[in-house]
């Protein structure tokens, strides 16, 4: 039996399907709607009935349920060693949302049939906190199920899909994220900018409904979350800026920020040195098209939906430099941290970035040798990811200069810079990474 999760739309469904249809296994899939219990016991009988597994004959035939427990024990009946049956079951939250005892239903049926049959049981969600949950100690499925989680496709693989130079495929990264689907519609070939021109006119388009369906999914209610979801979307990183842009009590931002912690939609980001700031805290949005999507596409949508997309596609255009020079940030350290360990990183096995109290110094990368704060600081670094303007001897000089005010850092610690357009050749550093250095990380 496997828990798979993963965001949605990242295509966690499709994986299985395809699974499947490379193995020729007989399969039932069936997939919960947030349904009542009632219809969705009968809407798992239909997908039975539907399916080619043998039970799917005894239920055309008459054969019923009238509870979960028999319902899954009768949808594995006639497996066999020469023929076994895959069983998956889809948008599992939604049920164990309806019916807080379908864990414990599922437990039941995995130790008294599924376990002693030629049965794959595979169990598919996109909440995290609850497919997490499946696993912990004291649950009903604990040390039930081998748990895999499909991750969004990594720059380097969205860039052989697109055919693009490193640096243009680390850009679209930052558009699209890692989504498959947003990756087919994009097309090989095309620039940002014609598939930008395209996907911002077309009210239908992948990159302008998908961001929106899936929170729709996350938080159909949860209309604070949403708030502050778009604060942190528009830059309101610290809590203060978040509480400004609101106008939310405390107490409603906290909840809304634990919640989308929870769901990894959003990440709580302290500042990483020799000494412990837990209480200097920053929200990022996790995922890159999100943050691109909360930034220009969903505060657009009036407009593109009533045929005027091209007014969202020249605010990209306006503001784009400067939403890619944060947004590169996440993706430039997660590369470093896949590169980790290397004798040229020193003593670094994770990367961070440090601001002080005011944010009057900031640095974008700190690697060290310890979380959560490091007892050895490696290097600082700064990214410099401009169109055509290489990192400059200046960027170097102030990189050295920020250097003293990171706690643990002295005249030892190693300068890394990033950039997107080559270097200086006087700029003083002792580390220097392109474009192809960062995809290379990821294969």
């Amino acid at each position: 039996m496997l828990s798979l999760r993963g965001r949605r739309r990242v295509g966690k469904s499709r994986l299985v399907e395809e699974f499947i249809a490379g193995t020729g296994c007989r399969s039932i899939f069936f997939t919960a709607v947030q349904g009542p219990g009632a219809a969705e016991l009968e809407r798992f009988l239909d997908a039975v009935a539907r399916s080619d597994a043998p039970a799917g004959d005894d239920v055309r035939a008459g054969a019923t349920a009238r509870t979960w427990e028999a319902a899954l024990a009768l949808a594995v009946r006639g497996a066999t060693r020469n023929e076994p049956v895959v069983l998956v079951i889809d948008e599992l939250p939604y049920l164990t949302a309806q019916d807080p005892t379908m864990e414990a239903t599922l437990q039941l049926a995995w130790d008294r049939v599924f376990q002693r049959e030629p049965v794959l049981v595979i169990l598919i969600g996109s909440d995290r906190a609850t497919m997490e949950a499946l696993t912990q100690e004291g649950r009903p499925l604990y040390d039930r199920l081998r748990e895999l989680v499909v991750k969004p496709l990594d720059p380097a693989t969205v860039g052989e899909m697109l055919g693009l130079s490193a640096a243009d495929a680390l850009d679209a990264y930052a558009v699209i994220g890692g989504f498959p689907v947003l990756a087919l519609e994009w097309g090989r070939g095309r620039t940002l900018t014609d598939y930008l021109d395209d996907a911002l006119t077309d009210p239908s388009s992948f990159l302008v409904i998908s961001a929106e369906r899936s929170l729709a999914a996350e938080f159909p209610a949860d209309l604070q979350a949403r708030l502050v979801l778009s604060a942190i979307g528009a830059d309101a990183r610290a809590h203060k800026a978040i509480l400004t842009r609101t106008g939310l009590p405390q107490s409603s931002v906290d909840r809304a920020l634990g919640a989308l912690v929870d769901k990894g939609v959003v990440e709580r980001l302290t500042p990483y040195s020799a000494r412990a700031s837990p209480k200097i805290r920053q929200y990022v949005v996790a995922d890159p098209y999100l943050r691109f999507w909360l930034r220009f596409v969903g505060p657009a949508t009036d407009v593109i939906e009533r045929g005027r997309g091209e007014l969202a596609v020249a605010d990209v255009q306006r503001d784009w430099s400067a939403f890619r020079g944060r947004a590169i940030e996440p993706i430039v350290r997660q590369a470093i941290e896949l590169a980790l360990p290397q004798r040229r990183f020193g003593s670094a096995r994770h990367v961070g970035a440090y601001w002080n109290r005011t944010s009057t110094v900031e640095v974008d990368l700190v690697g060290g040798d310890t979380l959560p704060q490091a007892k050895r600081i490696a290097f600082v670094g700064s990214i410099k990811w401009r169109e055509a303007q290489p990192f400059r001897r200046a960027d170097a000089a102030l990189l050295a200069t920020q250097r003293a005010a990171v706690p643990g850092a002295d005249a030892d610690t190693l300068l890394l810079g990033v950039s997107r357009n080559g270097f200086d050749a006087d700029a003083a550093l002792d580390l220097r990474l392109t474009p192809e250095d960062l995809l290379a990380a990821h294969r």
